[in-house]
């Protein structure tokens, strides 16, 4: 996983915390990064497994590459 990951939930925990300023919630480095992996996996399957036999399969191809290749994932 590459720092972009850290860069944001660094921010989706500023952002928490800009609207909820008396919040007790606490940023977890390894809960984020976990959490991160989850929604990209998700968003990785939807891209290779939806819709294979549809006129869009091969764009989906190409997004997933992009993604993996953004986020080092491969």
């Amino acid at each position: 996983m590459n720092q972009r990951i850290h860069e944001l939930a660094d921010l989706a925990y500023k952002n928490h915390l800009a609207r909820n300023p008396n919040s007790s919630f606490g940023r977890h480095s390894d809960y984020d990064t976990e959490f991160a992996e989850l929604i990209l996996a998700e968003c990785l399957h939807q891209c290779y497994y939806r819709g294979m036999n549809d006129e869009l399969y091969e764009g989906q191809l190409k997004a997933a590459k992009y993604i993996e290749q953004h986020f080092e994932l491969k």
